[in-house]
């Protein structure tokens, strides 16, 4: 891979800003990222299904799975990520199911979250930890 003295630089800036972020930073960033789907709302925990790995032996690929019956909107956050929110699945009133699969990155150990805005406008919450052996984001 070639890569140029400016890519190099930026790479190096930024490993060291998010290296250099203290846990309750990170912390910020999700409380931040809840409240902005949630709206400040409450939630309660259990109603949602979240499938990880216990073990990721390379961060590129993590398959993941979330299914909630009656949510409206499944929304993944990665607490130890550079860019917390991972991805938001939307459910229309016609779908037969509430539940989606892909596979995201990962950069080391951390904690995935799952939050479902369900039909009543309730918020339902669920978190598992995955350990990384090789980070995915850079690392």
């Amino acid at each position: 891979m070639n890569m140029t003295r400016r890519q190099a630089i930026a790479f190096g800036a930024s490993a060291a800003i998010v290296l250099g972020l203290p846990l309750s930073a990170h912390a910020a960033l999700i409380d931040e990222a809840i409240a902005a789907f949630t709206g400040g709302a409450e939630t309660s925990e259990g109603g949602v299904d979240l499938t990880a790995p216990e073990i990721a032996e390379n961060g590129n690929t993590v398959p993941i799975a979330v299914s909630a019956d009656g949510a409206i909107s499944i929304t993944i956050l990665a607490a130890g990520n550079p860019n917390a929110e991972v991805i938001t699945f939307n459910f229309g009133p016609l779908a037969g199911s509430r539940s989606a699969s892909t596979r995201i990155r990962l950069a080391q150990t951390q904690d995935l979250i799952a939050i479902a805005k369900m039909e009543d406008g309730s918020f339902k919450m669920t978190s598992q930890t995955v350990k990384v052996t090789i980070g995915g984001c850079g690392g």
